[in-house]
């Protein structure tokens, strides 16, 4: 029978020698590589193991014995329960520090790729910034409370939160009134989460329920709709239909202004859509200049989504054309465009995670220039049809280095681009989270 390792009581004292990318505290105990949480670089500590691997450890931080210069205080009270962030101690500077020698490290390792220039950080406000959200709701009887927000660190309970100064202060503000509503309910305990969507012109509740509610239930929820000026939404079980209930007048779609490119861009509230609305639009612009596009060019952009790219390059291109792997947003993408009377698009549905057996009509065509937003699994399978498309520079959005660094490999090892300019970009302050954006071009 295999012992259990067990871990020892006491406090440990050691010095901190570096972070990891998810922002905690690296040291050596006898050799081996322990990852202390709420730890900083150079800092002397006392700590507590909470896991034994059979490669590292990992440990909780008990006492600082000397702080950091780069040590802040939270601006979360829940900072250090919430899961939610991971890096609120660390100043704002350090972790775009961090996650720009993260995003280098991994270019390096994984795609054995190293940029000619390194780009300025884009960032914005780093409070009440998070447009889209998932909240957890559930009762907990021991505490004859309603939770609702997100789980714990390391755990798969919810955190007692009353405010999240990290959401958009319209749902931030209010997790205490969200919670009495929620559990006002008759079926509060059929609630599994609510759905958060921030426009311009509104903020969408959509609310997850397992059971069928009854009239008393909607018009309670519809109350608090108008009281604080949420739109609300109910999305049952399928196969019932997701539904409007408060205001009652059959518009599901959410609106984000690019002023920049005169665009009113209208989303439904379970669509994906960039999480910061303050830097989509300097992402939307770096994106746009190291394209370089020009009049004459016909530009391909890849994972288009509900056109947040596609549109702002069709006012100086001569065609843009958008692909992406859902017909509802490829649908929403036209209707984006036919909103802001544009009409040098095409768009086309396609699962670009694979490659097909023949080839669509986009696929024949010739491109100058492309721009791709993969998910985080990257876009392997699609980039190997590159060589046949004959762009001379790529822009690419990415929302995971590693993958971003595969790819990257591939590009210049196998396809003959060069790796000019590559940043991160601060969709997620103080989070582990890395957005990246890149720039090849052909050799």
């Amino acid at each position: 029978m295999k012992r259990k390792r067990v871990l020892s009581a006491d406090p440990i004292t050691t010095t901190i020698n570096s972070l990891s990318h998810d922002g905690r505290g690296i040291a050596s105990l006898n050799g081996k590589t322990t990852f202390i949480s709420g730890a900083l670089t150079g800092e002397e500590v006392s700590f507590k193991l909470t896991k034994r691997h059979p490669r590292y450890n990992e440990g909780e931080i008990l006492e600082i014995m000397s702080p950091s210069a780069e040590r802040v205080k939270p601006g979360c009270e829940h900072f250090g329960i919430c899961g939610g962030c991971s890096m609120q101690h660390l100043a704002m500077s350090a972790q775009i520090e961090l996650k720009q020698k993260t995003l280098l490290e991994q270019l390096k390792h994984f795609g054995h790729v190293e940029p000619e220039t390194i780009l300025p950080p884009l960032s914005g406000n780093i409070w009440g910034y998070r447009r889209k959200a998932r909240l957890g709701v559930r009762w907990v009887q021991k505490k004859e409370k309603m939770f609702v927000g997100f789980r714990e660190k390391s755990s798969r309970y919810l955190a007692e939160i009353v405010t999240c100064p990290v959401l958009h202060p319209s749902v931030g503000e209010r997790l205490p009134e969200i919670s009495q509503l929620i559990l006002s309910l008759k079926q509060f305990e059929q609630i599994p989460q609510i759905e958060v969507a921030v426009g311009d012109n509104a903020t969408a509740l959509v609310i997850r329920h397992m059971v069928d509610l009854d009239d008393e239930d909607l018009k309670k929820l519809a109350a608090f709709g108008e009281k604080y000026q949420f739109q609300i939404f109910l999305q049952p079980n399928s196969p019932a239909p997701f539904s409007k209930l408060y205001p009652n007048d059959q518009n599901y779609r959410l609106t984000y202004a690019l002023a920049d490119y005169q665009l009113q861009m209208q989303f439904h509230p379970l669509d994906f859509t960039q999480v910061n609305g303050e830097v989509n639009p300097l992402m939307i612009q770096q994106a746009l200049a190291l394209l370089d596009t020009q009049p004459t060019d016909k530009v391909l952009d890849l994972f288009c989504g509900l056109g947040n790219f596609t549109l702002p390059l069709a006012r100086f291109a001569e065609e843009v054309v958008g692909v992406e792997g859902s017909q509802e947003m490829v649908d929403r993408a036209k209707d984006n465009a036919t909103l802001n009377d544009i009409h040098n698009t095409a768009f086309y549905a396609a699962n670009l995670a694979e490659i097909p057996a023949a080839q669509p009509a986009w696929m024949q065509k010739k491109y100058d220039k492309i721009l791709l937003d993969p998910p985080r699994t990257g876009a392997k399978e699609i980039i190997a049809l590159f060589p046949k498309l004959g762009a001379k520079r790529i822009v690419y959005v990415s929302c995971n280095p590693a993958t971003l660094a595969r790819d990257a490999g591939i590009l210049v090892k196998e396809q003959g681009y060069k790796l000019k300019k590559v940043g991160v970009i601060n969709m997620f302050p103080h989070t582990s989270h890395i957005e990246a954006i890149a720039l090849f071009e052909k050799k």
